[in-house]
């Protein structure tokens, strides 16, 4: 396969340009997102001489930390988690790169300042500086507020940069979104504030766009006309994982959907943008938002399907219901499994539902979205299947790949007929292990291409749509208990009925 480099869509979604030099600081880097996603992230973009030449990451946190200790530790994380095994000498030269910095005390930010001061001269970063909030949400604001006070939000005369990377969750509802968008906006430009959605840096996901906007062939029959309704299912088998505390107060709605699951649907229902400039694809992505259809309060439990998970079997392992969970209630209506039809009202998918899904404790983790097209008009092959035939599946996890279902006849003489498929799968056709998602967000995040990071009225947006999901099931979860399915199985009942209420069914992965 030849691929054509000089066309940017194909060659990538970020028209390459070489790296500035820069400071990644790294607040909670002795937590686990930094131990088991960036560390190795950095490693792997330092193995690929991603990086820029001179560059230097200090990690941050409120206590003292033990120099040997936090060093011993970020390269057993980096051995566990790295796609890649890390060479000694390839970890010494970011190992001395690496320094610790504490914040504690009335002079925490303004030591913070000296020793990136002092990182710029003896290291030749130019006062650029990334800021990579991985901490708990309730520490974004106070961190924020005082890069302000600390002057260090503020990029430099030489015109060098200060940029910041929040993880999700912004915020829990709309409210709270807002408040915390604003205190973000206080601070640092808005075209600094880099907000994560890690499903975004995943080959996968990039691909869709390509995949719509680079073939001639499907971008013609991705509307109304053609495609009779789309499933997008995220499907986790793992439970809470010892998150019950978090998790009873997010839910899936919160945790995944709000999130993940909103954005492939924006990148599948999206309009083409006049550019592959960052803000041209999300005000397409925000478009979307404000076309989903509103739920009214009446019709909530028609539309939308809650449950949790009891106990059953995963993987072959007897595991706990959620309610046996670790710091979860024994009367919890917190749900792990949500079910949805969703509608986005404009010319393009007029009156075709988008059937949404969300669990865990589910059969397998997968990540799809699969796009039905309509049934022929006129059926002249009476033995077919109508339910299985002409469905373009795409696999954003695991296995990732593309396939496309359709008709064919079976050999002999009898006018039989039989689904078939075309399939695409990545390792097989590139022959390599795609790089992890945060190492593609970070590196754009340190090129300062914003594309794929959500906006603030993205954010916003989504909010809005999941607040009247609440607001219909009531500020108690509008029931005294919710539908239960056994662990290991596709979910409860009703979210079966969601669909066979339109003579639909989920697709069985």
């Amino acid at each position: 396969m030849t691929i054509d480099t000089a066309n940017p869509l194909r060659a990538g979604l970020r028209q390459e340009r070489a790296a500035e030099p820069c400071t990644v600081v790294i607040f909670g880097l002795t937590g686990d997102l930094a131990q088991r996603k960036l560390v190795p992230a950095l490693y792997n973009l330092h193995h690929d001489r991603l990086l820029p030449g001179a560059f230097a990451v200090v990690g941050t946190a409120r206590g003292e930390v033990d120099d040997a200790e936090l060093r011993a530790s970020l390269r057993a994380g980096a051995d566990k988690h790295s796609r890649r095994s890390p060479s000694d000498e390839l970890w010494q030269e970011l190992d001395r790169r690496l320094s610790y910095c504490g914040t504690a005390g009335p002079d925490g930010y303004a030591a913070l300042a000296r020793h990136l001061d002092k990182i710029d001269e003896t290291e030749g970063t130019g006062g650029n500086r990334l800021f990579y909030l991985a901490t708990p949400p309730s520490a974004f604001a106070p961190i924020v507020k005082s890069l302000g006070e600390a002057g260090l939000n503020r990029p430099g005369k030489n015109g060098s940069f200060a940029r910041l990377v929040v993880e999700k969750p912004v915020g829990i509802d709309l409210e709270s979104a807002q408040k915390l968008n604003s205190v973000l906006n206080s601070v640092f430009e808005e075209k600094d504030v880099y907000r994560i959605d890690h499903y975004l840096g995943k080959e996968t996901v990039q691909n869709l766009l390509v995949f719509r906007f680079g073939n001639a062939i499907f971008e013609p029959l991705w509307n109304q006309k053609y495609i009779d309704h789309v499933q997008i299912t995220v499907s986790e088998s793992i439970g809470v994982e010892g998150r019950g505390a978090y998790f009873e107060h997010a839910g899936i709605t919160r945790d995944i959907v709000q999130n993940h699951l909103l954005q492939l649907m924006c990148l599948i229902a999206m309009e083409p943008p006049a550019s592959l400039d960052a803000d041209a694809i999300r005000d397409e992505k925000v478009k979307v938002l404000q076309a989903l259809r509103g739920i009214p309060i009446d019709r909530i439990d028609e539309e939308t399907v809650r449950a949790q998970y009891a106990a059953g079997v995963v993987n072959g392992k007897p595991v706990p219901g959620y309610r046996e969970e670790e710091s979860v209630s024994p009367e919890s209506r917190t749900e792990t499994y949500m079910a949805m039809r969703a509608y986005v009202d404009n010319w393009r998918w007029a009156g075709v539902p988008f059937y949404l899904r969300a669990g865990k404790r589910l059969p397998k983790r997968v990540t799809e979205v699969a796009l039905q097209f309509s049934a022929v008009p006129h059926r002249l092959f009476g033995h077919g299947t109508r339910g299985l035939a002409n469905t373009l599946a795409l696999r954003i996890q695991p296995d990732e790949g593309i396939t496309l279902k359709f008709e064919s006849k079976v050999p002999g003489p009898n006018p039989r007929i039989r689904p078939v498929t075309m399939e695409f799968r990545y390792g097989t056709s590139f022959g390599e292990q795609p790089p992890e998602a945060y190492e593609r967000l970070l590196l754009d995040a340190v090129l300062g291409d914003s594309t794929l990071f959500i906006r603030r009225d993205e954010v916003e947006e989504s909010w809005a749509y999941i607040d009247q999901l609440y607001r219909g099931w009531g500020q108690d979860g509008g029931v005294t208990a919710l539908p239960e399915y056994t662990a290991g199985t596709w979910g409860p009942a009703e979210g079966e009925v969601l669909l066979a209420r339109d003579s639909r069914i989920w697709r069985r992965l």
